[in-house]
């Protein structure tokens, strides 16, 4: 196995095609040999300020084609893209940049950079700056990712993964011929690594500027796109677009989704299935840490409804007691505990948080789940997200699941608020697509949840509850609420 640097890959695929398309966002195309050219020239930039081996170059960058050139600027200088949300709030960023300590900020402004050197989005090296290829450097780590922003804890996520590539390894998803739909913001971790690997295996990638159900579906046919990423939150809106606008697309070059990120409800699931077929559907569970995941497929599914799969080859899951740490039966709710092909450690490493890890090296990120007497994972909830109302245990992810069958309900979160009787009292925050009255859900809850699952009260707001990524800021809308 002969891996080079992500660098040199993008050369290799420029001269071997400089017109072939790399990357697709709106009306604009980024061929390899423009890709290959602008990052050539941005690099000597990056240079110029003091970028090199192992720094951090943090990209404050909307998706766009500009995210690929910075992305890979910095990977020429053997540097590590960090990418955050162009809409995070500043004292967030702020959090997130004293703790990257980057060499470079890209698309900060001055005034809200604390010193540190910056460049502009839309910045133009000078035509006299040379697009030559620069001599190989290797990134120690192929990203920086910021982690935690639900839980109020911003981190780094730094993978022991170097950016680099094994050209001779032969890849089921991505080669020459196919385009990657990436609907999702590329400052998270599937829609950067799913983008990436399509574009150094030499296929192209699809980017839409910001996921748009309808703008989807247009995609898929437009481009006739046969590899797609979504969170369930995107598929339940797509799943929500009148009957009619969807079938009307041709979907028929689709031969593999990928769903992930967070717990897919099974009912989505099986329309999915229903309307693609069991061949093209798959689901997989993973952190960013890469500490382990599962995959499963649509006809795995099927025998194992709501299941996100078994463990990966070389990668090993217990469920533990979260109390006790001891193993769980099959069937038995607890923490997920993740090992490894690699052994323990051996994946990542923090900047701004400790990993938690038992005495025997096993490691969670705090997910909660079972396994039933297949070894196949189900997925529960994140055990800080778990409300305890009246001594028993509720997890939000399930009420968010029957909340979302209802045909008004776009998004849910579903939080506990504190009460003296009980401890904490169900509350259900809702985006709704359509006016639907309390007694509605809670006659549409009542044949899917047990009682002390209901919700105590419902709210509705107008603002979108999930990020870009599908992603609930749980512990932010809840501390609002007790705090008002």
């Amino acid at each position: 196995m002969t891996r080079i640097s992500f660098g040199s890959r993008i050369t290799t695929l420029a001269e071997q095609d400089l017109d072939a398309p790399a990357v697709v966002c709106d009306d604009a195309t980024l061929t390899r040999g423009q890709l290959e050219r602008a990052a050539n020239r941005l690099a000597r930039v990056y240079a110029e300020h003091g970028v090199g081996v192992g720094d951090l170059v943090t990209l404050c960058l909307p998706n766009g084609i500009d995210f690929f050139v910075h992305s890979l600027a910095a990977w020429k200088l053997g540097a590590v893209p960090n990418p955050l949300s162009a809409r995070l709030p500043r004292r967030e960023r702020d959090v997130i940049v004293k703790r990257a300590d980057p060499a470079l900020l890209i698309g900060i402004p001055d005034d809200e950079a604390s010193g540190r050197p910056t460049l502009a989005a839309r910045f133009e090296p000078d035509e006299s700056v040379s697009d030559a290829p620069h001599p190989d450097r290797t990134a120690p780590h192929e990203r920086a990712l910021a982690s935690g922003g639900s839980t109020g804890v911003p981190k780094l996520i730094l993978p022991m993964h170097p950016g680099s590539y094994d050209p001779d390894a032969p890849s089921e998803l991505f080669h020459s011929h196919t385009a990657t739909l990436v609907p999702g913001p590329l400052y998270h971790a599937v829609p950067f690594s799913a983008a990436w690997q399509a574009i150094l295996g030499g296929a192209k990638a699809i980017v839409l500027p910001r996921f748009d159900a309808s703008c989807c579906l247009e995609q898929i046919e437009r481009h006739r796109i046969d590899r797609a990423f979504f969170v369930p939150t995107m598929l339940l809106r797509i799943w929500r677009l009148p009957e009619a606008e969807r079938i009307a697309h041709d979907l028929s070059s689709l031969e593999f989704v990928m769903t992930g990120g967070a717990p897919m409800p099974a009912w989505l699931m099986r329309a999915w299935i229903e309307w693609l077929g069991p061949d093209v559907m798959n689901e997989a569970f993973g952190p960013s840490e890469r500490i382990g995941g599962t995959r499963i497929n649509g006809r795995e599914w099927l025998e194992h409804p709501g299941s996100v799969g078994r463990p990966s080859v070389g990668s090993k899951i217990r469920i533990l007691d979260p109390d006790s740490g001891r193993d769980l039966a099959p069937g038995e709710m607890g923490e997920i505990y993740m090992m490894p092909a690699t052994g323990s450690g051996s994946t990542y490493r923090y900047v701004g948080a400790r990993a938690m890890r038992n005495e025997e090296g096993w490691e969670t990120v705090g997910d909660m789940g079972w396994l039933d007497g297949d070894g196949y994972l189900f997925l529960g909830d994140r055990r800080c997200d778990m409300i305890l109302t009246g001594g028993r245990n509720v997890y939000p992810a399930e009420v968010e699941a029957a909340l979302e069958e209802h045909p008004a309900v776009r998004s849910s979160c579903v939080i506990g608020l504190p009460d003296e009787d009980l401890g904490n009292v169900i509350h259900a925050i809702l985006e709704t697509a359509e006016a639907v009255s309390d007694d509605a859900l809670r006659e549409h809850l009542a044949d899917r949840l047990a009682r002390h699952k209901l919700p105590r009260s419902f709210e509705r707001v107008d603002e979108p509850l999930r990020d870009d990524a599908g992603k609930l800021r749980r512990s932010a809308l809840r501390a609002e609420r007790i705090s008002g």
